[in-house]
């Protein structure tokens, strides 16, 4: 399995709390990789010190053999492009306004727009079906629309790795199901390694090569969905009973959960 980017025994937290403990992770190049666990486990803080949007407490973090909190950040911004949970945008931006903001890593401070940015930011657009909507401001859209836009910025910037925490967050199952077929075709299609955070576990499964279970804080299991997904992890994750089928449809499994785990006496 080749890998783009590797953690190697990272920890971090806030405040001198420490939220994640000794996390190694090889992200496979080329694939989607998605963190799963129970809320307050330490996902979004393993993606926000990963992506360098927060510095390690021990370890580090390596984008194809560089450590990442030591490179300038605008070499990562061009090689790495993250997507926040629940992004805000100024009142009156439109959606082209935003994708150029993903043009900025490659301008120095006196240097305009130039006929590349140009070309790139209409090929963000299309990848993202955005063309016609270009010119509407951004809080006009729909849910799904926007989050749209903001993966067109994040391609925009033109790197092969894009982060998303929670991409789904507020969006009804139509608009989720939208932007996770997004993610999928974007990585079959123009080869970008996808690594995000997910609260659905069959979303998790059907729209992942490569999961990571986490549980307070360290890494419980990882490994495809078919091997991850056990009736065994959701208990000791997530702390449900569950059972694990075959999808009628799709060759894939699924999870049903029926109960939480009863505590032992």
């Amino acid at each position: 399995m080749q890998s783009c980017m590797t953690a190697d025994s990272l920890s971090a937290g806030y405040n001198g709390v420490p939220v994640f403990f000794d996390f190694d992770l090889e992200v496979p190049a080329g694939k989607i990789t998605t963190l799963i666990g129970a809320n307050g486990s330490g996902k979004s803080t393993i993606l926000k010190t990963m992506s360098r949007l927060l510095s390690p407490t021990d370890g580090a973090v390596y984008l194809e053999g560089e450590s990442i909190h030591r490179m300038p950040t605008k070499a990562v911004a061009q090689r790495l492009a993250l997507l926040p949970q629940g992004s805000q945008t100024p009142s009156g931006i439109t959606v082209e306004d935003l994708v150029e903001y993903g043009r900025f890593p490659y301008r120095s401070r006196l240097s305009g727009m130039t006929a590349e940015d140009r070309e790139i930011i209409r090929w963000a657009l299309a990848c993202t079906t955005m063309t016609e909507m270009a010119d509407r401001e951004m809080d006009q859209l729909s849910g799904g629309q926007r989050q749209r836009g903001w993966i067109a910025m994040a391609l925009a910037q033109k790197t092969g790795i894009l982060f998303l925490d929670e991409p789904t967050t507020y969006l009804d199952i139509s608009h989720q199901l939208e932007i996770l077929q997004l993610l999928r075709q974007l990585n079959e299609q123009q080869g970008v390694t996808v690594v995000m955070v997910l609260h659905d576990l069959n979303h998790a499964i059907m729209f992942s090569d490569y999961l990571v279970a986490i549980k307070n804080g360290r890494k419980h299991c990882a490994g495809t969905p078919k091997d991850a997904i056990t009736p065994q992890m959701l208990e000791d994750v997530f702390n449900i009973e569950a059972e694990v089928i075959q999808h009628p449809i799709l060759d894939i499994q699924v999870c049903l959960p029926y109960g939480v785990r009863k505590a032992k006496t």
